[in-house]
């Protein structure tokens, strides 16, 4: 299993992309992102996704030379048009923009259409702890689970995340999918030839399975297994959909089918100032009472801390990839 240096990785990535197509910025952006989430150990969002970039990249689903463009809003809330190119940029100017928003009005909500994979959603949102603020996020993906009491896939998986800054200590991270797990590690299994737990998905015909190329033909089990993963999905194909103006999930043709259409998805960041509320000081003071009081229940780990700890040691080690997916990046990188 090849040993990759972070920089080597990156490098890796920028120039697969680079040569199916992507402009200079496209290409860095999605390269620091994509080794980001290899360096935290969520390989299913990580390098295993260059490949299908570079494909959406040369067959038109996704426009290489796409630069984002705020095109509509008022005074606490705006809209990015990705121009269906990859998100990473499109997602940056949005947040940005949130932060400038809230900065002056205590809240600022910019929502992205026009979009492509999300990839680590809170990820997106680190500026935001950077500058102070609570982020929360919201994106959908390409139907894969069913509606409450359905078989057939209807809603994305549709990730929420959420940061929050801390005083002399690093953000909390909140990151999940409403599937009852992330479709990547379906895929992930897939590739690598192995099973998936019984209760993470559907069959095609709605029974339930272990083989993940099964999963994958059928439909991912929303979180719980039950209605409130359907009823949360649901409210963020609202948010992203027809709040901001992106497909709704089951518009869009899935990321790993053959096809020329754009995904067209949508990303919503909320930005809040706690200085507009009960103020900074408090706002430290009372969430710092809060984990305090949680650590005390021995075996508690807060939200991230396995994700800093795994980034901080990819610095150093590096990180280990397949040697399918080694040999997939050598050849699509020249």
């Amino acid at each position: 299993m090849p040993q990759l240096t972070l920089d080597h990785a990156e490098r890796l990535t920028k120039e697969t992309l680079l040569r199916a197509g992507a402009c200079e910025s496209m290409a860095v952006a999605a390269a620091q992102h994509l080794v980001k989430a290899e360096a935290q150990g969520i390989a299913s969002h990580g390098l295993i996704r260059a490949p299908q970039y570079a494909n959406h990249l040369q067959t038109g689903r996704v426009n290489g030379q796409a630069k984002p463009i705020l095109v509509s809003g008022s005074t606490a809330a705006q809209r990015v048009d990705a121009q269906h190119g990859l998100s990473f940029e499109a997602c940056s100017l949005a947040v940005d923009t949130a932060i400038k928003l809230a900065q002056v009005n205590g809240i600022g909500l910019v929502g992205v259409f026009n979009s492509h994979h999300a990839g680590v959603l809170v990820d997106q949102m680190r500026p935001v702890a950077d500058a102070g603020m609570i982020g929360l996020a919201f994106a959908n993906t390409p139907s894969a689970m069913p509606a409450a009491g359905g078989k057939t896939a209807f809603f994305g998986t549709n990730p929420i995340s959420a940061i929050f800054p801390r005083e002399h200590h690093s953000p909390l991270l909140i990151d999940m999918s409403l599937s009852e797990a992330a479709r990547g590690k379906v895929i992930a299994a897939s590739q690598a030839g192995k099973p998936i737990p019984l209760g993470w998905a559907l069959d095609a015909n709605g029974a339930p399975t272990t083989d993940a190329k099964a999963a994958l033909a059928g439909s991912m089990l929303p979180l719980g297994g039950g209605a409130k993963g359907s009823l949360l999905a649901m409210m963020i194909e609202v948010m992203v959909g027809a709040l901001i103006g992106s497909h709704f999930s089951h518009e869009a043709m899935s990321y790993f089918d053959e096809s020329t259409d754009p995904p067209s998805m949508g990303q919503c960041f909320i930005v809040i100032n706690p200085r507009a509320l009960a103020g900074s000081v408090s706002y430290y003071q009372r969430f710092e009472s809060l984990l305090t009081d949680m650590l005390a229940d021995d075996g508690v780990r807060l939200p991230g801390a396995l994700r800093y700890e795994r980034e901080a040691k990819a610095q150093s080690d590096g990180v280990y990839i397949s040697d399918d997916l080694f040999s997939k990046l050598k050849q699509a990188a020249g």
